[in-house]
């Protein structure tokens, strides 16, 4: 009996030694797999906290004009600029211990596995934030062992790497609010129209209640449920220390106003340039559509509120709402080529097709100043004559014979200069001027002002009948108005990442592709479209705008059966209006034909209203400036009757003088008009202003 209670004995010791070498075994196991998945962490390195986030787009003085629409609203905000009480809120409720455990609240899931085994069912969660912010990163929500492994490690690396601050601001930037709100900018925002760094204590107290359960705790959904979250919230904000009392008690009481809407949807500014601003963003940036949408970038544009809405007035002042007529306009700073104003079509909604960079017409003859610089380039001056007639063009390589007209079918039926062809737009002179130079002449001429699209070699391209882009034509006339410096259409300064990283800044390099004495003397020449001097068997093509006018402009008006345009421009503004029917409906309706130069000129004029009158301010060197019989182009004697002080390039200056007034006695007005040296010479030019 004994012999059998030694061997039980010692059978019970070989078990318990068995039992305890494998608990120890068991253990040692566990502590290599925590210290081999702390060290596999540690390896990885910290994980990448980018989410997704709203981009944003800015105009040229910081104003918030728009976002990426996705449905979704996602906004960064550190967390300096969140209220405290919002912070304080959301730990308090959330997770009270954040601040001292590693990610995992031990003691809290002890407690939910204790109620759950109670409840024999899923009745109380014990996740952390850290935990609820690695799900927010990382993973999809769905309720599986593998989801939940991988939550625990990607909050192990996050504690790792990261301070608890960095893990709460993540957290509050990352968490659901409903209505399409993703964090605390978003849905401060929403709720109640400010920023998250305003919030009272009582807004910020309901506020942090809604992630439980939007469509529940939502105050617009049942303010009666979001207002019991709420009292739960402040009391725990209480026995946590962070308020007093009395504080929650008002707060409580306190009678919230909700908004209930985004502050970008109540009106979207400059639609048609923000899609072209997206546009560049991945052409000419080459940023893939998500990154557009949900990077979180904050692009900052070249865009000028005051001149947008004032393009946009003038539009709607000035084309009829019964027509079904389309504007394109683009206005741009000649210096650097940024746009400051751009507007693509009358209704955004209606249809979003951009006029003003997408649709190619037939500029007319606001292509002549293209061609008349480079008739200077070969040795053409203002003075330079040639006959204003009914003219049939013929060709002997087997061309079809060519018959141009000028408007109304008036001619000067005598020799008239360029100037004056120039301010009357005749046509006659242009196409003898494009044959003259040869064809291929205008088409690289285009080109060097940045024209890209494709131009026919043919007699009539003379007076604009390949088609071009508003926002081109804009540009090309920049480089009158700079003294020849290229530029290019630029509606982006800087984007920067969601972190602030700047990942695109402009440039700007100085390139001259004009010669400044040529493109000074182009753009004196267009200033006679203003001038009633330069009038002639015809009226210069300004002259319907002249009242409206308070300061020195150049520029071009155009017509084409289907398309009319004004392009001009000041020494600080250049714009480009184009006026036509999508489906290039012939414009019979007189007042049709009139948008484009009094949208132009009124928008100018607001455009610049508070800004200093500049005159264009001669180069240097290069270019001599001298009275001219405008008739004829020869130095005006005290006999002529009308004088103008025109530009030539030095030493292609007249030297003749005119004697066709000789003994006639010329106007007292016009001698006077012609020798006040003391007046600007803007002023000797364009009298009105």
């Amino acid at each position: 009996m004994e012999i059998m209670t030694n061997h039980g004995f010692r059978k019970t010791v070989k078990y318990l030694r068995a039992l305890i070498i494998i608990s120890l075994i068991g253990m040692i196991c566990m502590l290599v797999l925590f210290l081999g998945v702390l060290a596999y962490a540690k390896i990885l390195g910290p994980p990448p906290l980018a989410v997704p986030q709203s981009t944003l787009f800015f105009a040229d003085d910081g104003t918030l004009i728009g976002e990426s629409n996705n449905g979704q609203k996602r906004y960064w905000a550190k967390l300096n600029d969140i209220s405290p009480d919002l912070v304080n809120a959301t730990v308090a409720i959330e997770d009270k211990n954040f601040y001292e455990h590693h990610g995992f609240d031990y003691k809290r899931i002890a407690g939910a596995v204790l109620a759950d085994i109670k409840a024999f069912a899923k009745v109380q969660g014990a996740s952390t934030i850290t935990q609820q912010y690695a799900r927010n990163l990382f993973l999809e929500h769905d309720k599986t062992w593998t989801r939940k492994l991988t939550e625990a490690f990607y909050a192990i690396r996050l504690e790792m790497n990261y301070s608890k601050q960095q893990i709460l601001e993540g957290y509050l930037n990352t968490i659901y609010y409903g209505n399409g709100a993703y964090g605390v900018e978003a849905a401060s925002q929403y709720y109640y129209g400010k920023k998250a760094a305003d919030l009272s204590l009582a807004e910020a107290s309901l506020l942090a209640g809604i992630p439980k359960g939007p469509g529940i705790y939502s105050p617009l959904r049942s303010i009666e449920n979001a207002k019991a979250r709420q009292n739960i919230i402040l009391q725990s904000m209480v026995k946590n220390g962070y308020i007093k009392k009395d504080a929650a008690q008002i707060a409580a009481g306190q009678r919230l106003v909700f908004v209930g809407e985004y502050p970008t949807h109540k009106a979207r500014t400059a639609p048609y340039f923000q899609d072209a601003v997206k546009n560049a963003l991945k052409n000419q940036l080459h940023l893939d559509d998500r990154t557009i949408a949900l990077g979180g970038l904050k692009v900052y544009t070249t865009l000028n509120m005051k001149q947008q809405e004032a393009a946009e007035q003038q539009v709607n002042r000035y084309v009829s709402k019964s027509s079904e007529i389309q504007v394109g306009l683009v206005a741009m700073d000649p210096k650097n080529g940024n746009v400051k104003a751009m507007v693509g079509g009358r209704d955004y909604e209606k249809s979003p097709f951009n006029r003003a960079v997408q649709a190619v017409r037939q500029p007319g003859s606001t292509i002549k100043p293209l061609l008349y610089y480079a008739a200077l380039e070969h040795g053409f001056t203002p003075s330079s004559t040639m006959r204003s007639e009914f003219t049939t063009f013929q060709f002997d390589d087997g061309q079809a014979n060519y018959t141009p007209h000028n408007f109304n079918n008036k001619y000067a039926d005598g020799e008239i200069t360029l100037a004056q062809a120039l301010a009357v737009s005749d046509n006659i002179f242009a196409v003898k001027t494009h044959l003259f130079l040869g064809e291929e002449t205008l088409i690289d001429t285009a080109k060097k002002f940045g024209l890209s699209t494709k131009m026919s070699k043919v007699p009539s391209l003379a007076l604009g009948t390949s088609g071009v882009r508003v926002i081109e034509m804009a540009n090309a006339y920049s480089l009158f108005a700079n003294g020849g410096k290229k530029v290019s259409p630029n509606l982006i300064t800087r984007v920067e990442d969601f972190n602030g990283n700047v990942i695109f800044e402009k440039e700007n390099k100085e390139e001259k592709v004009l010669d400044p004495a040529k493109a000074f003397v182009m753009t004196q020449m267009m200033t006679g479209v203003f001038d009633p001097k330069l009038s002639g068997y015809a009226r210069v093509t300004g002259s319907t705008i002249i009242n409206d006018l308070t300061r020195p402009y150049a520029g071009k008006s155009g017509s084409t059966e289907t398309d009319s345009w004004m392009i001009g421009f000041s020494p600080q503004l250049v714009t480009a209006v184009w006026a036509g029917y999508d489906i290039g409906k012939p414009l019979d309706v007189t007042a049709e034909k009139t948008y484009a130069k009094n949208v132009w000129a009124n928008f100018m004029e607001e455009a610049l209203d508070g800004k200093p009158v500049k005159a264009f301010k001669p180069p240097k060197e290069g270019v001599i400036g001298l009275y001219v019989d405008p008739t004829n182009g020869k130095l005006a004697t005290k006999d002529c009757p009308v004088r103008r002080f025109t530009y030539y390039v030095t030493g292609t200056e007249p030297t003749e003088y005119c004697t066709e007034h000789l003994g006639k006695g010329g106007s007292k007005k016009h001698d006077k008009n012609g020798d006040d040296q003391k007046t600007p010479w803007y002023k000797r030019i364009l009298p009105w202003s």
